[in-house]
């Protein structure tokens, strides 16, 4: 390994939460599942006053300058580069802008992988419709979007109901004649559900947060 690829590694990947948590490793959640798939060192922030995340256009609007501040910090205190962990993209242009490091969007990610593995993509959020970053990459192999029934914020994924309610609407979109799975929403990742989506569906599931780890990994000196 060369001394700038050395150096390269030892420099984090910042991970931007747009959940709202003051709880530490909650914070780090999404960090964490990169750090063990791929050996990444990351650092988590989230930003502030969104307790329930990003989940329809006010609330993402009321994000993006906080994200680009964010990008700024964590950029200034050294990070290699670093991932809008929500699957909407918010600022994504913006904060790419605003640094000089690479900035890497989950939802464009997990398109890109999601068109590497399937014809017709089914896509699964918190919104009615699919992000229109995922959307407009995913292309003609869109097939459908799907919200589950009784979600309509991150937060809620995390009630009991929640995961039965993902894993009806992802049967709906199999049925529909989906070959590929692609999870728009991060909160997705934080609740586990990808293995058994893929057990009990048998098609590929596309975890936006490993998506977006698979990408910041290209560029990381491994």
């Amino acid at each position: 390994m060369s001394e700038s690829s050395s150096a390269a590694h030892a420099r984090p990947i910042g991970v931007i939460r747009v959940l709202t948590s003051e709880d530490p490793a909650a914070v780090a959640t999404h960090g964490k599942v990169i750090e063990e798939r791929y050996g990444l060192p990351t650092v988590s922030r989230c930003i502030p006053g969104q307790p329930h995340g990003i989940h329809d256009d006010e609330s993402e609007a009321r994000a993006e300058p906080k994200i680009v501040d964010l990008a700024r910090e964590l950029a200034e205190a050294g990070a290699h580069a670093l991932i809008i962990s929500c699957a909407a993209d918010p600022a994504l242009q913006e904060t790419r802008r605003a640094v000089g490091i690479p900035v890497i969007g989950a939802g464009s990610a997990a398109a890109a992988v999601a068109l590497g593995l399937g014809r017709q993509i089914g896509v699964l959020g918190i919104r009615d419709e699919a992000p229109p970053a995922v959307r407009a990459l995913l292309g003609d192999r869109f097939t459908a979007s799907a919200r589950p029934h009784g979600v309509h914020r991150t937060t809620d994924l995390l009630a009991p109901e929640g995961p039965p309610a993902v894993l009806e609407a992802a049967t709906g979109l199999v049925a529909s004649g989906a070959d590929t799975l692609l999870l728009a929403c991060t909160g997705l990742n934080t609740i586990g559900i990808r293995p058994l989506l893929e057990e009990r569906l048998g098609v590929p599931v596309v975890d936006p947060v490993l998506a977006a780890g698979l990408l910041a990994s290209y560029g990381h000196g491994g």
